[in-house]
């Protein structure tokens, strides 16, 4: 195992490439650099400046080099005895039209073998947001954005698909058939039955209003679509007649906004206002931010998949170690860590990390520690004379106008970011909670408002970003965190005791004799989500804010 002694951060982007890293590195080498550490190096969005919205985690970024420039900036690197340190995005990915996953997804739905990749409520509590992902990008209301013709439906080479500034996102492939059979008709009057042209078109419809309703990934349907599309494409290419009905069709319905909104209606994506998502939210972002969407890497069918350049990477000896990106937003740090290290068992493995000044790592993590965040924190406060304190806190508060208690400021501007930016996120909690009490004696008469509230209060108050308990570890350091934020939202709040000890009652899995294992994995669930929920909180309440 290589391990650091020192390392020096390079940020590759289209202005900072392997070749340019390979001019440095006899540089580095004279600094006493024993480790490059890589910010990420796959796939990102177009114009990417850091590289952690990536699109395809199994390509490097074609902005910032190939593959054979990649293992060229290796080859110098292990010249000068020094070792890699790559940095790895397991949580999220961008969405984006550019995210081919995302893409599969909106086109074949549950047939999709990507369906199941991003952490998104499909049965969402609303029923607006229900069997669809939000997608929340429009610059202002829906309904205003229709009105201007600022959605529009395309056609080309991929197939259909709405169009919205530079993004398009694909046509479910149920709904080719409503857009090739609004002109059909009018093609059969014109030419006749008998003709070619229209027995190809009407060939094609039937393709797509026939697709078999069985979803398996493995199965003919999703087939059939690549037939259809395929066949249509060639159709069009080869006929003006297919040409003209589908930029007819496209016309008619771009210029008829019920057409256009019908058609949006039966996507797997919900077009709608950016402020939307600060209220209503059904998949899981990295912080507040809509454009980046998580990935279930619980699942061992998605860990695989998007781990795969980067184990072959490891192995094959051209990167020594990971630094885990926000290692706190995964729905199982413990799991997904121990995962990491079956399959990277010599791999150097550090997590970004922020702890607490009163809080230790996790023993029981596979890694060789954190970041050094903490460590920071040290050395910044050699230069901070602590004698100074109290003629800083007289000018903050002249400034502010009236003096402020620490820990009062971070509980206000964390109930600041529930209510701006974390409410859709907050009801999802909230809703897994609701449905637990309703099942139990002891929570059934507990209110919906009340158990919000509560939640939004115990978040609030934790002191720390967030615990990392599941169906077997509930350390009792990590649990005196709870305790702590329980006690604190009872002294602000004491009207929602019983709420607050239902929520302790859940955390702890102190589950009913009666209850039933798809209950049990409900419970579990929720004191997953809550861990997830706390992290950002802090992150944005405290740090941002």
């Amino acid at each position: 195992m290589h391990i650091p002694a020192a390392t020096y951060r390079l940020q590759f982007n289209s202005s900072f490439d392997f070749e340019a890293a390979r001019s440095i590195v006899s540089y580095l080498s004279e600094l006493g650099i024993s480790t490059v550490y890589a910010s990420p190096i796959f796939k990102a969005r177009a114009g990417s400046a850091h590289g952690y919205d990536v699109v395809d985690p199994n390509r490097i970024n074609p902005e910032i080099g190939t593959r054979e420039d990649f293992e060229a900036l290796i080859e110098s690197i292990r010249g000068r005895g020094m070792g890699w340190l790559q940095d790895f995005v397991p949580n999220h990915m961008a969405y984006t039209s550019e995210n081919r996953m995302l893409m599969d997804l909106f086109e074949k739905g549950p047939g999709s073998p990507y369906f199941d990749f991003f952490d998104v409520v499909w049965d969402h509590l609303r029923e607006n947001l229900r069997g669809k992902l939000i997608a929340p990008f429009l610059g202002g209301p829906y309904g205003e954005t229709l009105e201007k013709n600022e959605v529009s439906l395309v056609y080309g080479p991929e197939g259909f698909g709405i169009k919205y500034r530079e993004t398009t996102y694909p046509l479910r492939a149920e709904s080719y058939s409503r857009v090739i059979e609004r002109r059909i008709g009018s093609l059969k009057e014109r030419l006749g039955e008998d003709n070619p042209d229209y027995a190809r078109l009407f060939g094609i419809l039937q393709v797509f209003k026939n697709l078999p309703e069985d979803t398996a990934v493995d199965g003919g349907r999703n087939a059939q679509i690549m037939l259809g599309k395929e066949l249509l494409w060639q159709a069009t290419g080869e006929s003006d007649e297919a040409r003209a009905l589908i930029d007819e069709s496209v016309l008619e319905f771009n210029e008829q906004i019920d057409l256009l909104d019908e058609l949006l209606r039966e996507q797997w994506f919900r077009l709608s206002f950016w402020r939307v998502a600060t209220k209503e939210i059904n998949y899981q972002r990295f912080f507040n931010i809509n454009e980046l969407i998580s990935l279930r890497m619980e699942d061992d069918r998605v860990f695989g998949p998007i781990h795969g350049l980067v184990l072959d990477l490891l192995r094959e000896g051209l990167i020594d170690g990971l630094r885990i990106d926000h290692v706190d937003g995964l729905y199982d740090p413990d799991g997904y860590l121990r995962r990491l290290r079956e399959r990277a068992p010599e791999a150097f493995i550090v997590v970004e990390k922020i702890l607490e000044l009163s809080e230790q790592l996790p023993a029981r993590w596979p890694v060789q520690g954190t970041t050094g965040y903490d460590f920071l924190s040290y050395v910044n406060g050699l230069f901070c004379d602590p004698a100074s304190e109290g003629e800083f806190q007289d000018i903050y508060a002249g400034f502010e106008g009236e003096p402020s208690e620490y820990p009062d400021l971070v509980y206000e501007k964390k109930k600041l970011l529930i209510e701006r930016h974390l409410t859709g996120d907050l009801d999802n909690l909230t809703y897994v909670l609701k449905k637990i009490s309703i099942a139990t004696r002891h929570g059934i008469d507990l209110t919906w408002i009340g158990l919000k509230r509560a939640l939004s209060e115990m978040a609030a108050y934790f002191p720390v970003y967030r615990t990392y308990f599941d169906r077997s570890t509930v350390s009792p350091e990590e649990w005196r965190c709870v305790e702590e934020a329980i006690e604190q939202a009872r002294a602000g709040s004491p009207e929602l005791g019983r709420e607050l000890d239902f929520i302790a009652l859940v955390l702890r899995l102190k589950y009913p004799e009666s209850i039933s294992e798809e209950e049990k994995e409900l419970w579990l669930s929720f004191v997953m989500r809550f861990q997830q929920f706390t992290s950002p909180l802090m992150a944005k309440g405290l740090e941002d804010t």
